[in-house]
Protein backbone atom coordinates (compact mmCIF):
# COMPACT_ATOMS: atom_id res chain seq x y z
CA UNK A 1 0.00 0.00 0.00
CA UNK A 2 0.97 3.91 -0.97
CA UNK A 3 -0.06 6.90 0.64
CA UNK A 4 0.51 10.08 -1.75
CA UNK A 5 -0.45 13.37 -1.00
CA UNK A 6 -0.67 16.04 -3.94
CA UNK A 7 0.58 18.61 -2.36
CA UNK A 8 3.87 16.73 -1.70
CA UNK A 9 4.65 16.25 -5.57
CA UNK A 10 5.58 19.13 -8.34
CA UNK A 11 3.70 20.50 -11.04
CA UNK A 12 5.25 18.41 -14.39
CA UNK A 13 5.19 21.41 -17.20
CA UNK A 14 3.97 20.35 -20.41
CA UNK A 15 3.88 22.45 -24.00
CA UNK A 16 1.33 25.55 -24.13
CA UNK A 17 1.27 25.89 -20.18
CA UNK A 18 -0.48 22.83 -19.75
CA UNK A 19 0.99 21.09 -16.13
CA UNK A 20 -0.13 18.13 -14.85
CA UNK A 21 0.80 15.57 -11.91
CA UNK A 22 0.17 11.83 -11.39
CA UNK A 23 -0.25 8.92 -9.21
CA UNK A 24 -0.09 5.75 -10.44
CA UNK A 25 -0.60 2.14 -9.04
CA UNK A 26 0.10 -1.49 -10.90
CA UNK A 27 -3.99 -0.95 -13.06
CA UNK A 28 -4.45 2.45 -12.55
CA UNK A 29 -3.53 6.36 -12.64
CA UNK A 30 -5.42 9.25 -11.49
CA UNK A 31 -3.83 12.61 -13.22
CA UNK A 32 -4.62 16.50 -12.03
CA UNK A 33 -4.45 18.58 -15.29
CA UNK A 34 -4.21 22.00 -15.26
CA UNK A 35 -5.04 23.79 -18.67
CA UNK A 36 -5.30 27.09 -19.29
CA UNK A 37 -7.31 28.62 -21.69
CA UNK A 38 -6.43 27.76 -25.70
CA UNK A 39 -4.42 25.04 -24.76
CA UNK A 40 -4.96 21.70 -26.89
CA UNK A 41 -3.69 18.79 -26.68
CA UNK A 42 -2.90 16.97 -29.93
CA UNK A 43 -4.77 13.86 -31.36
CA UNK A 44 -3.36 10.69 -29.63
CA UNK A 45 -4.58 7.09 -28.52
CA UNK A 46 -3.33 5.29 -25.97
CA UNK A 47 -4.21 1.24 -24.62
CA UNK A 48 -5.74 2.47 -21.37
CA UNK A 49 -9.61 3.63 -20.80
CA UNK A 50 -9.83 7.21 -19.91
CA UNK A 51 -11.97 8.49 -17.28
CA UNK A 52 -11.97 12.83 -17.58
CA UNK A 53 -13.93 14.34 -14.94
CA UNK A 54 -13.72 18.12 -15.52
CA UNK A 55 -13.47 20.09 -11.88
CA UNK A 56 -13.53 23.33 -13.19
CA UNK A 57 -13.62 24.72 -17.04
CA UNK A 58 -14.59 23.76 -19.72
CA UNK A 59 -12.87 21.40 -22.29
CA UNK A 60 -13.97 20.73 -25.73
CA UNK A 61 -13.02 16.48 -27.08
CA UNK A 62 -12.64 15.10 -30.69
CA UNK A 63 -13.17 11.58 -30.28
CA UNK A 64 -12.56 8.63 -33.11
CA UNK A 65 -11.95 8.73 -36.77
CA UNK A 66 -14.83 11.08 -37.18
CA UNK A 67 -14.02 13.61 -34.81
CA UNK A 68 -17.16 13.56 -32.59
CA UNK A 69 -17.34 16.59 -30.64
CA UNK A 70 -17.84 16.64 -26.79
CA UNK A 71 -18.24 19.84 -24.68
CA UNK A 72 -17.20 18.79 -20.79
CA UNK A 73 -17.86 21.42 -18.26
CA UNK A 74 -17.51 21.15 -14.71
CA UNK A 75 -18.76 18.14 -12.76
CA UNK A 76 -19.34 16.23 -15.91
CA UNK A 77 -17.34 12.89 -17.07
CA UNK A 78 -16.72 11.98 -20.52
CA UNK A 79 -15.68 7.94 -20.73
CA UNK A 80 -12.86 7.52 -23.56
CA UNK A 81 -12.60 3.32 -24.55
CA UNK A 82 -9.50 2.27 -25.11
CA UNK A 83 -7.52 3.09 -28.96
CA UNK A 84 -9.91 5.87 -29.20
CA UNK A 85 -7.99 8.36 -30.96
CA UNK A 86 -9.06 11.77 -29.49
CA UNK A 87 -7.52 15.48 -29.01
CA UNK A 88 -8.80 18.54 -26.92
CA UNK A 89 -8.78 22.38 -26.79
CA UNK A 90 -9.68 24.34 -23.16
CA UNK A 91 -11.98 26.61 -23.87
CA UNK A 92 -11.66 27.99 -20.39
CA UNK A 93 -9.18 27.75 -18.26
CA UNK A 94 -9.64 24.11 -17.00
CA UNK A 95 -8.76 22.08 -13.63
CA UNK A 96 -9.07 17.98 -14.82
CA UNK A 97 -8.81 14.87 -13.24
CA UNK A 98 -8.49 12.22 -15.46
CA UNK A 99 -8.16 8.09 -14.05
CA UNK A 100 -6.23 5.73 -16.53
CA UNK A 101 -6.40 1.88 -16.48
CA UNK A 102 -3.94 0.45 -17.25
CA UNK A 103 -1.40 3.11 -16.06
CA UNK A 104 0.08 5.48 -18.73
CA UNK A 105 3.19 4.08 -19.39
CA UNK A 106 4.24 6.78 -22.00
CA UNK A 107 3.66 9.04 -19.14
CA UNK A 108 5.22 6.84 -16.46
CA UNK A 109 8.66 7.00 -18.64
CA UNK A 110 8.13 10.40 -20.33
CA UNK A 111 7.90 9.43 -23.50
CA UNK A 112 4.96 11.33 -24.32
CA UNK A 113 6.01 13.62 -26.90
CA UNK A 114 2.53 14.87 -28.05
CA UNK A 115 2.74 16.41 -24.76
CA UNK A 116 5.84 17.52 -24.39
CA UNK A 117 6.15 19.44 -28.13
CA UNK A 118 8.58 17.14 -29.51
Amino acid sequence: MTLRRWDDLERERLTGAIERRFIHGERGMIAQLWLPKGSLVPTHSHEAEQLSYVVEGHLRLWLGDDEREFDVRTGEVLVIPSNVPHRAEAIEDTYDLDIFAPPRQDWIEGSDAYLRGR
